[in-house]
């Protein structure tokens, strides 16, 4: 179907995307999500006591994510067809990628929380708003240590090896670049100990991830004892 106009905007979910259902995107709202407070009010005392980054940063509650469309199309049972259509590939799927054109190399992992859709019969056209609830960070495309430098950005990305031969004991710097913690996967030729903030790791033969293993916003200096190769995969998230 063409259309009298540009649809330059929107996003893909579960393989499709808004411009095939020719959706015309009007206004996104993405507010930052809600902090997770733990406070403890004592009396007689100024302020409260705030443990909320007890564990190093700070903790956010999922993120609302909305969008409104326009669809317009003359003919009115073909609008009835598509808000049907529209409503069941939106609703159907759980939490899934969601991405949107505007956060290039990003997605949202997102399940579609409502779909209200208006007839505007003097118009020819539906007003369509979509709501979501997302995780709180959009995650990274591309993982961290990639070389593709077309798609390098300066003010956020950094150059960095993921990758590293160890001999007996090596000592590295890991940087996390985005705003939250992340559990990399890490691979290794043969089983190896990582020391991490005081605190000594087994890692196995192969590939393995562990929630206990974590890189801190900043950065992670460590020292990683074996012989061959190690390497750690993971992924930025921004809020």
């Amino acid at each position: 179907m063409s259309y009298p106009f540009e649809i330059v905007e929107g996003f893909k979910f579960v393989g499709i995307h808004t411009k095939d259902y020719g959706m015309s995107l009007k206004e996104r709202t993405a507010p930052t999500p809600e902090e997770k407070t733990i406070t403890e009010d004592v009396p007689f005392m100024h302020g409260v006591y705030d443990f909320s980054m007890l564990l190093g940063e700070r903790i956010y509650e999922n993120r609302p994510l909305s969008y409104t469309f326009e669809v317009y199309d003359r003919n009115y049972e073909r609008r009835k067809v598509d808000e049907i259509a529209l409503k069941n590939w939106l609703m159907k799927p759980g939490y899934s990628p969601l991405y949107d054109d505007f956060d290039i190399g990003y997605y949202w992992l997102a399940k579609c929380t409502g779909v209200d859709i208006e007839d505007d019969h003097k118009a020819g056209r539906l007003i369509i708003n979509v709501s979501f609830d997302a995780y709180p960070f959009k995650k990274s495309e591309l993982p961290e240590g990639h070389d593709i430098w077309d798609d390098f950005n300066f003010e956020l990305d950094v150059s960095q090896p993921v990758e590293y031969q160890v001999n007996g004991t090596l000592n590295i710097n890991l940087l996390n670049a985005g705003s939250c913690s992340v559990v990399p996967t890490i691979t290794v030729s043969a089983a190896m100990t990582i020391q991490k903030d005081k605190i000594t790791y087994n890692v196995p033969q192969g590939e393995s991830k562990s929630e206990s293993f974590r890189l801190m916003i900043g950065e992670n200096p460590m020292t990683i004892t074996g012989n061959g190769t190690i390497k750690f995969t993971f992924y930025k998230e921004l809020i």
